[in-house]
């Protein structure tokens, strides 16, 4: 049986948990060699396990997604290893306890810009020549619905995404007339330890599997996807060009 990312290329951030993990691999099983990069050593390690125990291959990178050179050093990598990059998801996300927005402190609200907005401009910044290089080039970038809801408490996240937004549909508008494209993915609420963060009282044994979520990103980062500039609601299940009300 033939996979549609063999011989192929894909980073995924934030991959030692959650969505970017059951997405690393989920798309290794589609035949992609996956780039995984996180901070947390352990949950990598358990990822490549699993990687392995399904046929697939991967590379570690145990890297703080605020740290811009060692972004840059791992851009550099890929090309001397690789020459190019077919698939990026820019996965990795922080969030704060919920308070309200006079009650941050600068230093929070910095590391969830820095994380969430920043490292995902450092990515595009380092990795678009790679993307170039590739027949089929394919980035997505996970956001949020909380970036056009105006919820309370959740300003510092919202600020983020909402950036993360505009600076992706920038992207793919400047990667319109190549072989690049760029897509957003906005996911339901789902089971991850972020959740569990966010919304302490709820019943999370009834929220969205990050293994069902990732289903519907993987054929994004497919090489015949053509779309590009567009938003993808998992509730939906529909592209969108542009953000509904809330």
């Amino acid at each position: 049986m033939s996979k549609p990312l063999a011989d192929r290329i894909a980073l995924v951030t934030g991959a030692s948990r959650g969505i970017g993990a059951a997405l690393a691999l989920e798309l290794a099983k589609a035949g992609a060699h996956i780039v995984a990069v996180a901070r947390t050593v352990g949950g990598l390690e358990e990822l490549d396990d699993k990687i392995k125990a399904a046929g697939g291959n991967s590379t570690l990178v145990p890297v703080d997604m605020k740290d811009s050179d060692g972004i840059a050093r791992l851009a550099l990598a890929l090309n001397e290893r690789y020459g190019k990059l077919d698939v990026l998801v820019g996965n990795a996300g922080i969030l704060l306890t919920p308070s309200p927005l006079g009650h941050i402190e600068p230093k929070d609200w910095d590391n969830v810009i820095a994380v969430n907005f920043t490292a995902n401009w450092q990515l595009i910044r380092t990795m678009d020549a790679l993307l170039q290089r590739s027949d089929a080039g394919r980035a997505v970038f996970i956001t949020s619905a909380v970036a056009y809801m105006a919820r309370p408490y959740f300003g510092a996240y919202a600020a983020s995404k909402a950036a993360l937004d505009a600076m992706v549909r920038t992207y793919a508008s400047e990667c319109e007339s190549t072989k690049v494209r760029v897509n957003l993915f906005t996911p339901p609420q789902t089971r991850t330890r972020m959740m569990r963060t966010a919304f302490p009282g709820i019943d999370h044994d009834g929220l969205t599997s990050a293994e069902e979520v990732v289903k519907a990103i993987v054929p994004l980062c497919l090489p015949d996807f053509t779309e590009n500039g567009k938003f993808y609601d998992f509730r939906t299940g529909k592209l969108q060009s542009f953000r509904p009300p809330a």
